[in-house]
């Protein structure tokens, strides 16, 4: 092609776009940011079988496919189960050189005992990967059908628990200049259920980020994974509404009836609906990210984990308060005295 015919190519092209040079060098930029961001992120790092990675919460769940896959890769996983079954179960379906631990977070014994461990089974080397997803969900329901130790009872696991073996693992990690992969959840940037679910991974986000501020010197990388609702037994609803009838027998009768048993009703076939429209059974989508912040040699500061993470929560989370509030305003149910209170406003004005 002649260089004549070739400028007025480009010209066309450019006439086809319907854009100026300025707009044009600006797509350009933007996409080789994106080529140039993928192959980054595509790179993976070395010597996978002279690592060592700890992951709490492998009774079932995340931290049990994550075990399995992990395992299977070739790295060396020390497995943290809170019962025997678990431990049993996950060492049936891999091979003796997975190692298993019995873990309680709560517990500053049970987690003195498995950093021994750790650091006896590791040697010299260090550990390469924490992955703190051990984490209950209940009790959770409107704030004020609460009580303190309800609150404790979750805190004390996904938060207070978290950072205890953190804090207790940090000298094996520095020691390798591993990584720390901390699960969140979506409700961790967007508050809609009262109780300790959504207080403790807000607090998860904010001590991983003052953590991987504070390790960026020492080599440790910290990555803070962000699920939406996935079919695992945090997210059981016989256990939800178990718990959720035991809250609602205890209620005092002028909070029951500022509420009114419809609402109940209401807040039951929420949790159903949410439950089933919202939960994905594939939780290899979350897995998968634990593992790209395990095996990156750049791994991301935050995984969206699930379509409806990436689409729908975390988009909310950065709306203003007042379009998340409407929102879960048309999703959540209305108590009784709350439709009294908007009915009498609507007679005064």
């Amino acid at each position: 092609m002649e260089p004549r015919e070739e400028e007025d190519l480009f010209e066309r092209f450019k006439e086809f776009l319907g854009v100026n040079p300025a707009l044009l060098g600006t797509l350009t930029s933007i996409t080789l940011i994106i080529v140039c961001w993928t192959i980054k992120d595509s790179l993976r790092i070395k010597d996978i079988r002279e690592k060592h990675v700890f992951i709490t919460g492998c009774d079932s769940g995340f931290g049990n496919l994550l075990a399995q896959r992990l395992h299977k890769r070739g790295f060396t996983v020390i497995a943290a189960c809170l019962t025997e079954k678990g431990s049993q179960e996950l060492k049936a379906c891999t091979s003796p050189s997975l190692r298993t631990v019995l873990l309680n977070v709560t517990n500053p014994k049970s987690i003195d005992n498995a950093v021994q461990y750790v650091a006896e089974e590791t040697s010299n080397k260090g550990l390469y990967g924490l992955v703190n997803n051990a984490g209950r969900a209940t009790p959770i329901g409107p704030t004020d059908w609460l009580d303190m130790e309800d609150f404790h009872r979750v805190l004390d696991v996904n938060l207070i628990g978290l950072i205890e073996v953190t804090l207790k693992f940090l000298p094996l990690l520095k020691k390798a200049r591993g990584r720390v992969v901390n699960v969140a959840s979506v409700m961790g940037r967007l508050a809609f259920g009262g109780g300790g679910y959504c207080l403790s991974k807000s607090g998860v986000e904010s001590f991983s980020d003052s953590l991987r501020r504070d390790m960026q010197y020492f080599g440790v990388k910290v990555s803070i994974i962000e699920p939406g609702f996935f079919k695992t037994g945090v997210t059981s609803l016989d256990i939800i509404e178990k718990d959720l009838n035991r809250l609602w027998s205890r209620l005092p009768p002028d909070v029951k009836g500022s509420y009114g048993e419809k609402y109940f009703e209401n807040y039951l076939k929420v949790q159903r609906l949410s439950m089933n429209t919202f939960c994905d059974t594939d939780i290899s989508k979350v897995t998968n990210c634990m593992e790209h912040a395990l095996t990156a040699r750049y791994p991301r500061t935050r995984y969206g984990a699930g379509w409806d993470a990436k689409f729908f929560w975390l988009p909310l989370s950065y709306a203003p308060a007042a379009v998340a509030d409407v929102m879960l305003k048309i999703i959540l149910p209305r108590p009784l005295a709350g439709k009294r209170v908007l009915s009498k406003n609507q007679v005064d004005v």
